[in-house]
């Protein structure tokens, strides 16, 4: 595992316990490096402090680089279950860096689906031997765990030399990952309960038919039953009401057999609208969490607004104080300049006397 890229940036996390504020993990501002681990083929951020990692994170298709400010940027890593900020001495070291995430993001994307290919590949030939059982292979997100963006917490400015994001800007970027997150899961939720809802009406439909085919089975056993005892009161023909009897005994446990797999494919449908009630409660949930988001979203476009008519009108009342102040000084220096002339009327007039 080798360097790739290196800087040197003011290393932050977010407090675990408010989640809105940062958190300085270095003293000074130390090397943040990107590394290519060949061997699991994957793109990761390390940055040391002495002997201590305090930056582990491994890149995903999921991530997002944002920049919160001229010279500050973060990113969530739902593994680490933290946010990461980085202060940078310059806006070029932070555009650089955030290149080199978005460059190391694709590739990691492309990695996977390289993987997944591969994977799916070397997994056809198991299928095979296996006499048509399908495994599952392995994929990236298995071993390093699900790659999910997690709520990005609000932040507040704590260290005047580093360079922080501002107070207004994080929230309204950490609503609006939040709203794209859910919207994303809520349209796929959508997607999956439709697909449900397709198989479920089809489903009951084949339930049904199924029923109907009992019903017709049952009532040929009956017959057959019927039959066979009409034949055994026949002694006359004992050999062939045997032979029969043995045929239809043959076709009652065949018509069981059918029964007894038509009672299990029920019972796999009955789980499956199980399941796509569970869906459903996920997804009202889901939509739930999404409104709430966007109200908490209108509150804060709210204060903004509330923010920008107090400022508007503070720069008005500051305006009207100066006309007013540059009004006395011109009154002023007129007494002051009348004054002058009449000190100068007395003393000639003094002269004069």
């Amino acid at each position: 595992e080798q360097p790739i890229f290196s800087t040197r940036a003011h290393v932050f996390q977010i407090d675990p316990n408010t989640k809105k504020n940062w958190v300085p993990t270095s003293k000074h501002a130390v090397t943040v490096s990107y590394f290519y681990d060949s061997t699991r083929n994957v793109y990761r951020i390390i940055s040391l402090d002495g002997s201590k990692a305090i930056i582990n994170s491994t890149i995903t298709p999921n991530m997002t680089f944002t920049k919160t400010s001229q010279k500050f940027g973060q990113w969530a890593d739902s593994r680490a279950n933290t946010v990461y900020g980085l202060g940078f001495s310059s806006e070029h070291h932070l555009s650089k860096f955030a290149e080199k995430f978005q460059e190391f993001k694709e590739a990691a994307r492309i990695a996977k689906e390289k993987s997944h290919e591969k994977m799916e590949l070397t997994s056809t030939p198991s299928q095979e031997s296996a006499g048509g059982d399908i495994q599952s292979p392995l994929t990236p997100e298995s071993i390093n765990g699900t790659d999910d963006e997690r709520a990005m917490p609000e932040v507040t400015q704590n260290s005047e030399p580093r360079a922080e994001p501002t107070q207004n800007a994080l929230p309204f970027t950490h609503s609006s990952t939040i709203s794209k997150h859910w919207e994303a899961e809520l349209a796929t939720l959508k997607g999956n309960n439709a697909k449900l809802t397709a198989a479920l009406l089809e489903s009951t439909a084949n339930v049904k038919q199924w029923k109907q085919q009992l019903a017709a089975y049952q009532e040929e056993a009956e017959r057959l039953h019927k039959r066979v005892t009409e034949l055994e009161c026949v002694s006359s023909q004992a050999n062939e009401v045997h032979t029969h009897k043995t045929e239809l005994n043959q076709t009652i446990q065949e018509l069981e057999s059918t029964l007894k797999k038509k009672e299990e494919e029920i019972e796999g449908l009955k789980q499956e609208i199980e399941n796509a009630r569970e869906l459903q409660a996920q997804r009202d949930s889901l939509t739930q969490k999404l409104q709430e988001v966007e109200i908490r979203n209108k509150d804060l476009e709210g204060q903004l607004s509330d923010l920008e008519q107090r400022l508007e009108k503070s720069q008005n009342e500051q305006e009207a104080f100066r006309n007013n102040l540059k009004t006395l000084l011109e009154i002023l220096d007129g007494k002051i300049f009348e004054l002058t002339e009449l000190r100068d009327n007395l003393a000639k007039l003094i002269e004069c006397s």
